[in-house]
């Protein structure tokens, strides 16, 4: 069984050591247990994976948490997906940010403070729906669910 908090901490260290930058796996690296996902042909025209490291402050214990998400750039902020690989619950992170939405997020070199907040309606059916076009597991994810995946926006410095 994977240990998600060791996990996370291994793409952060990778994401923190380059800059920002994380390439996508390849056999040999997930066969070594790499925990970044391998390109996926909806992601041909992209170098390396959109990930960003969420700081959140945990609900129970108001310790800082730190969570590596993939993202989709909306305007200038940032929309994450409460997908939690298709539990029937949410991750941690989103119980994080209902209880303390100002954030922060690493992106690249910038540490960025953010405001979330949860898209619904037509702007979170936009957004849900592009993303589903770039990783259709994210429809097999709310499938699975049974529940309608949480889409949240981070909107810098709000």
């Amino acid at each position: 069984m994977i240990d998600l908090n060791e996990w996370n901490e291994r793409i952060a260290a990778e994401f923190r050591s380059n800059s920002g930058h994380i390439r996508w796996s390849d056999a040999e690296d997930l066969a070594a247990g790499r925990p970044i996902p391998p390109k996926l042909p909806e992601f041909e025209g992209l170098a390396e994976p959109p990930i960003i490291l969420l700081h959140t402050i945990g609900a129970k214990t108001g310790r800082e948490r730190v969570s590596p998400l993939m993202y989709q750039p909306v305007g200038s902020d940032f929309a994450v997906f409460a997908t939690f690989g298709g539990s029937p619950r949410s991750p941690a992170w989103f119980h994080n940010l209902l209880a303390h939405p100002d954030a922060t997020v690493e992106f690249g070199r910038e540490v960025i403070p953010v405001n979330a907040r949860i898209a619904i309606g037509a702007e979170r059916e936009q957004i849900w729906a592009k993303q589903i076009a770039v990783m259709p597991k994210f429809a097999e994810f709310e499938s699975i669910a049974g529940r309608q995946i949480p889409v949240v926006l981070l909107e810098r410095g709000r």
